[in-house]
């Protein structure tokens, strides 16, 4: 298999379609006695306990969910107790709950299931406080585990072909995707939650990079192989997903620290993360299928992103007109506050308050496979169930930033229904869709290009998270039927596929206290 069979990812992309008769043929059920560790564990490494006393970004929260990060080319080398902070907002545990069967450890960003299956590495040169080396972040004891001593920079520089942010780096943040953690609930469609899972964290921390005025950018294009390798991961249960470069170090300084590529294999004990696991074959073929087999493929894989079709309105339209002052929140201050809501209060929103949500969410991200900057995969299509001064009806986001309204009427039952029958879509203010014309995409990009646009509908779905608490509202990240989403919204939306779903409203219920 190669990047350009693009047979495998769409065989993928259909098999684990949701319709109403695969979801209730199922036959799955959830065996809580083989329920996944939420942890990765090396009982053998010693921890290395992370600082908590951090300083404040001072940076309202919609302001860093906004800003791409400075664009200056100098030094700024972040220490350790900024990448501990960091690390504790993108995927920290935040608050716990206890149950007859134990405790549940909820974290700073979304995951589906709160299963977790998402695990962070650090791969750095020498900071203040930390030697030069690759390490795994535990969120259990919060602390790092050294798996390799010494600088192994010029490994993830020789797999992206040289990238610039990477090349020039302090450290890069690398996110990995265990297949069984989430597959003991959603199955093959697991491959799609490793990008939505990832992008909300994502979300968090480019938001928090930004916050702390470091250069931060988001990298897909590298060869696979050498990454794993460097992790010592074990790629028939976990796989690197996406790079993320902080900070930026000059050539000269970079040149002198970095080192080579390791030729040893790491043979770390681990604790098993399920008595038996089941294996979806269906998943690891499609992420065999969008790797990329060397630097000079990585580097012809990014940028030049497929320019979005453009077309005259057909419908009312309404400008965006966003907030005039933004709450004085901080971004650490929403991320604590966090939480994924389970009832809306059918209540309405402001159209500021929809306003600010997508262009904060939609303003950009700095990605390797998004340029020219604020270019997007996804388009945003929108069920609007109650803004105040927007007649309710579907909607879809356009390029000059206004709302175009597509069909009115009321269609609150049609939400739940294209929600997996849930209500929570049918309660929303508002319901946010994201699809995507993927033919356009694996053109360009080949099957990465699959894993492009779930993770970008992952992060643009977690700005819209933050974005939502920021201003006191609630959001949940949903589930959905893929095809009926993309005829409710035909004909406008046919040939586009269905990618992610956030619902966006007033919470019925108090959110719960940071703790």
């Amino acid at each position: 298999m190669n990047n350009n069979d693009w047979d495998v990812i769409r065989n993928y992309h259909d098999a684990t379609k949701h319709s109403y008769q695969s979801v209730r043929a199922s036959g799955h059920y959830l065996d809580w006695d083989n329920h996944p560790f939420p942890f990765k564990m090396y009982p053998d490494l010693e921890p290395i306990p992370l600082p908590r006393d951090w300083p404040p970004t001072g940076m309202a929260a919609l302001s860093a969910i906004a800003m791409a990060g400075p664009a200056e080319k100098t030094d700024v080398i972040p220490d350790l107790k900024t990448l501990a902070a960091i690390l504790y907002h993108s995927a920290g545990i935040t608050r716990q709950r206890s149950y007859p069967g134990g405790e549940i450890y909820f974290r700073a960003a979304a995951c589906t299931g709160a299963l977790y299956e998402i695990e962070l590495y650090v791969v750095c040169g020498p900071l203040r406080e930390l030697e030069a080396g690759v390490y795994h972040f535990n969120p259990a004891d919060f602390a790092l585990r050294r798996l390799r001593s010494g600088d192994f920079r010029q490994v993830l520089a020789q797999a992206t072909g040289q990238e610039a942010s990477v090349a020039h780096a302090p450290l890069t943040i690398v996110s990995t995707g265990t297949y069984w953690r989430n597959a003991w609930k959603y199955q093959a469609r697991t491959y799609r939650h490793f990008y939505w899972d990832n992008g909300t964290m994502m979300a968090n921390l480019l938001s928090l990079a930004a916050a702390f005025r470091l250069p931060a950018r988001l990298v897909l294009g590298f060869a696979d192989q050498p990454v794993n390798h460097l992790l010592g991961l074990e790629t028939t249960k976990e796989v690197a997903l996406s790079l993320v470069s902080v900070g930026r170090a000059s050539p000269d300084s970079a040149e002198r620290t970095q080192g080579t590529e390791p030729t040893d294999s790491l043979e770390l004990k681990t604790v098993p993360c399920s008595r038996t696991e089941v294996d979806y074959p269906l998943m690891r073929e499609a992420h065999s299928a969008s790797m990329l087999s060397s630097a000079e493929e990585a580097s012809a894989w990014r940028g030049r992103t497929p320019a979005a079709q453009s077309s005259d309105a057909l419908g009312k339209t309404f400008p965006l007109a966003p907030l005039s002052e933004h709450p004085a929140d901080s971004i650490e201050e929403v991320i604590l506050r966090r939480g994924s809501t389970r009832q809306f209060a059918q209540k309405e929103i402001r159209f500021a308050q929809l306003s600010t949500l997508l262009l904060g969410a939609t303003h950009g991200i700095a990605a390797d496979f998004l340029e020219p900057f604020g270019a997007r995969l996804n388009d945003l299509y929108l069920i609007v169930n109650a803004v105040e001064g927007l007649p309710s009806g579907a909607y879809r986001l356009r390029q000059d930033q206004s709302l175009e309204l597509l069909k009115e009427g009321n269609f609150r039952e049609q939400a739940g229904r294209l929600g997996l029958g849930q209500r929570l879509p049918a309660d929303a203010s508002v319901d946010v869709f994201f699809l995507a014309d993927l033919d356009a995409i694996l053109k360009r990009f080949g099957n990465r290009g699959y894993r492009a646009a779930q993770l970008e509908a992952g992060i643009v779905g977690g700005k819209l998270y933050l974005a939502a608490y920021a201003q006191k509202l609630g959001a949940t990240g949903l589930t959905f039927y893929d095809d009926e989403v993309t005829q409710f919204f035909s004909p406008h939306a046919a040939g586009k596929e269905a990618i992610f779903l956030v619902a966006i409203g007033i919470s019925a219920k108090r959110p719960l206290p940071a703790r």
